[in-house]
């Protein structure tokens, strides 16, 4: 039974699936936007949302933190100076979920991935 399991498997193993999100936020967080099917990009969303509270307090332990998760400094560097400080003041809601339409070869919902 899956009780009380919040996360989407993603038809991929921990370590697979801890790779594809981890570089999704990353991409998220350097390109302020990202195209991917509709459940990554919730999973995607979700993790960014948490890293940006992170930010919100840059103190050490939450720079590590982020680092565990996203593994590029420039993009926490650039999450620290700019985004985090952009969001000072919101509680919540730094992602938009926009869904674009089927992709043609296997008819998945694609979605756009973007901070508001």
């Amino acid at each position: 039974m899956r009780h009380r399991k919040k996360n989407r498997k993603l038809s991929r193993t921990k370590d697979q699936r801890r790779a594809l999100l981890s570089n999704q936020v990353k991409d998220l967080l350097f390109k302020e936007e990202i195209t991917t099917t509709l459940p990554k990009a919730k999973e995607a969303a979700k993790l960014a949302e948490r890293m940006i509270s992170l930010a919100k307090d840059s103190s050490l332990h939450h720079r590590r933190l982020v680092l565990s998760v996203v593994k590029d400094k420039d993009t926490v560097s650039k999450l620290f100076s700019i985004i985090a400080p952009r969001y000072q003041n919101q509680k919540g809601g730094y992602t938009k979920i926009v869904k674009l339409g089927y992709r043609r070869g296997d008819n998945a919902l694609l979605c756009k991935v973007k901070l508001v």
